[in-house]
């Protein structure tokens, strides 16, 4: 398939802070299909200034392309095996990236940073008892790199299983070098996790999960968490649900890398006002629930969803709340569709940090052309590590064509 969308987009600032910025956006799209095990899709938005930004701006918006990691925005998926082959490789944007069992990195995003468009990287392999997935933010420069190895106790004990996973013992572990992406403290994290299932079948498994973790090298620095999921899996119908409880101690917590890291890294939500990696963290506890469905009418084997909505919420003993999520609905026979998201964290307390977007695209001439709109909030890392709030809106028109 090929695309190409071309809008006006404008970067307006918040709170009497910043100027005023105009683009025209021009976005190639070209999309190669190669069915469950292989696919290509490369492409990226070219920012023309048309007012704003002051004497000496740059005709191309400079903050797109200022750092090599910006050049991995070119690729937006590469993809060579997946989850169900002995090797799978994948590269691209990270949206909503959990690491297997999402206790340190969960509902993740390498592009909360809108100067910053890294391509992450996510290897899978199996071998045997041992499953393997392995993570990087960004392909082309020292960011957060992670992985988690999962034993199957029972292929080990008795030999291969009926239904693999249904007992597993886990070990993950996350760094942040800190060195793209404009500089910010770096951070260790690791955790073990014993995951049981208690109903396996071929279109539904429900689990129990226990586990405990903490920061090497900071002493008291440790947490734990008990909790249970449902994976449902029908023809038109996939649901996900957890639910957890966690306690946190000496500035440890479940989710550090979530889905605020790349804006948090420089200045996280809360009074401290400084990095994350050196805020503290009351001692407490806290209930986690996750929600993921997707639901189309004519079946999930195809890209498109008729209802898709996915959901992270925590709330804790002291007081402080996160939620992020994103709904998005095709409706008049798919030719209109809707999206909305959003993200608060530290709701309750002072300095609490709230994001949120939303996309229109109505597409008419048998479905080719499309007219679409976007606008939403946005936080700019700035030099002196503080962020500077601001928002965006874009209209324009797009075509594409696939064969």
């Amino acid at each position: 398939m090929t695309r190409v969308e071309a809008t006006t987009l404008a970067f307006l600032p918040r709170g009497g802070v910043g100027k005023e910025e105009g683009y025209l956006q021009v976005e190639p799209t070209f999309i190669l299909d190669g069915g469950r095990d292989f696919g290509v899709n490369v492409g990226a938005p070219v920012r023309f200034r048309m007012w704003g930004g002051g004497d000496g701006a740059a005709f191309v918006r400079r903050e797109d392309w200022d750092t090599l990691s910006d050049w991995g925005q070119l690729v937006r998926g590469l993809k060579f095996g997946s989850e169900y082959t002995p090797l799978g490789v994948w590269v691209g944007a990270l949206e909503e990236h959990s690491l297997l069992s999402g206790h340190l990195v969960r509902r993740y995003s390498n592009r909360t940073n809108p100067d910053y468009h890294p391509a992450g990287g996510v290897l899978t392999g199996k071998l045997g008892p041992l499953y393997t997935e392995a993570f990087t933010s960004d392909v082309l420069g020292a960011r957060v790199m992670g992985a988690e190895l999962s034993l199957d106790l029972e292929h080990v004990i008795f030999g291969k299983p009926q239904y693999a996973g249904r007992y597993t013992l886990a070990l993950s572990g996350v760094h942040d070098w800190g060195r793209a992406g404009g500089r910010a403290p770096s951070v260790t994290l690791a955790h073990l996790d014993i995951t049981t299932g208690v109903l396996i079948r071929p279109d539904y498994e429900a689990h129990v999960i226990v586990g405990v973790g903490g920061r090497p090298g900071a002493d008291g620095a440790w947490g734990a968490v008990v909790g249970a999921g449902l994976d449902l899996g029908r023809e038109k119908l996939r649901l996900r649900l957890r639910l957890e409880g966690r306690r946190q101690h000496g500035g440890f917590r479940q989710g550090f890398f979530g889905p605020d890291y790349e804006l948090a890294r420089f200045q996280g939500a809360g009074p401290d006002g400084g990095p994350l990696a050196e805020a503290t963290f009351p001692d407490g506890y806290s209930a986690f629930t996750e929600a993921e469905v997707d639901w189309d009418a004519a079946g999930l084997g195809g890209h498109s969803r008729h209802f898709t909505l996915t959901l992270g919420a925590e709330a804790f003993s002291w007081g402080r709340f996160d939620v992020d999520g994103r709904v998005a609905m095709q409706l008049f026979s798919r030719s209109l569709e809707v999206a909305l998201k959003g993200l608060a964290v530290g709701a309750g307390k002072p300095g609490a940090r709230y994001l949120g977007a939303t996309e229109v695209r109505w597409r008419f001439l048998g479905g080719k052309l499309y007219a679409m709109g976007t606008g939403g909030t946005l936080l700019f890392p700035t030099k002196e590590g503080t962020l500077r709030p601001g928002a965006f809106a874009s209209v324009g028109m797009g075509v594409d064509n696939a064969r």
